[in-house]
């Protein structure tokens, strides 16, 4: 179901996903998201299938999984309100990197490809902004990955 309501859109300007934009073209883009609800324990995507669409949390906790060499899933992150996911699908249209599961009831706003190219159609601006958005996000994630496999480094060398 399209949304729309003033507080999702109070609660969607707080993240960092949403920044920079005009009212108008927050508009616009909240209009082309859909909400997705799970259960706890329901499996949101799957790493390896294809994906077109990324999410932002509204509500529940999620965890973030990748299968390990040893062919155990390793929780690679927890997600909550405000939080995004499933963008890296969106600008270099590779399968999923990971799986995400609903660890609690979960309601999750859904962005699709196919919306985000009429989003740049229709308002290249506000396209750019998200896309600087997304990337500020990527950037973050790769520097807690990057302090992580120094610590990880460091640590084995001792």
């Amino acid at each position: 179901m399209a949304v729309s309501s003033p507080d999702l859109k109070a609660f969607l300007i707080a993240t960092p996903f949403f920044g920079g934009l005009s009212d108008a073209s927050l508009d616009l883009l909240i209009s082309m998201l859909v909400e997705r609800r799970f259960d706890a324990g329901a499996a949101v995507v799957s790493e390896g299938e294809p994906g077109r669409s990324m999410y932002i949390v509204h509500s529940g906790e999620l965890a973030v999984g990748k299968l390990g060499h040893s062919g155990r899933v390793v929780r690679m992150a927890g997600l909550g309100p405000g939080d995004f996911f499933g963008e890296m699908t969106l600008i270099e249209m590779q399968n999923r990197s990971a799986a995400v599961v609903a660890e609690s009831p979960t309601v999750l706003y859904e962005l699709t490809a196919r919306n985000l190219y009429a989003y740049y159609k229709a308002d290249v601006h506000a396209y750019v902004m998200v896309l600087l958005n997304i990337n500020r996000e990527l950037c973050r994630r790769l520097r807690h990955a990057d302090d992580l496999i120094a610590e990880l480094t460091d640590a084995s060398r001792a």
